[in-house]
């Protein structure tokens, strides 16, 4: 099995945090939305300042996913205040897990989810749970899988158009 390595990202991975968010954001959602709300979306939610105000956010945290030393994709994590949607004390919330293409199906989904438990265990939280689009149906297999279930929905704006996320959630030991 290929080694798998976390490292948390720090304002001095900014850059380097906004390419692969452009890229596998891109890569996943680009065909199914119109060049100019991805365009948009891209600009605001991935530029420097953006990104460079999550990293030095108190509650969220990033880690950076390496296969075999080279980065593959990165998780990003909330907490209390810092959650998109208020669905209790207990949880945190995986906003992110993003996958270059080349390093899908290697088991860096898998890791970075058991990457949030155990923040949530050292949190002492009961719940982990995640936004999912609709559309996205491998993405609400992988997490059925992992034994995620639907708790109800919010809207994300994707530029001008709203889109519906299945809200899914884990209860961990």
């Amino acid at each position: 099995m290929a080694e798998i390595t976390l490292k948390k990202a720090t304002t001095a991975d900014v850059d380097c945090l906004r390419e692969i968010s452009i890229t596998t954001f891109t890569d996943t959602f680009g065909d199914q939305n119109s060049p100019e709300d991805l365009a948009n979306y891209l600009k605001q939610a991935y530029s420097v300042e953006q990104l460079t105000a999550e990293l030095v956010a108190p509650l969220s945290v990033f880690y950076f996913a390496y296969l075999e030393g080279e980065l593959a994709g990165y998780l990003k994590l909330n907490q209390g205040a810092a959650q998109t949607e208020d669905v209790g004390e207990n949880a945190l919330e995986v906003e992110r897990i993003y996958i270059l293409p080349t390093f899908k199906r290697h088991g860096l989904g898998s890791r970075l989810i058991a990457q949030a438990e155990q923040v949530a265990h050292q949190l002492n939280k009961s719940e982990v749970w995640l936004g999912v689009w609709e559309k996205n149906f491998a993405a609400q297999h992988f997490y059925e899988h992992l034994g995620f279930h639907k708790i109800g929905e919010h809207t994300f704006m994707m530029g001008t158009d709203p889109q519906t996320d299945l809200m899914m959630m884990k209860t961990i030991a």
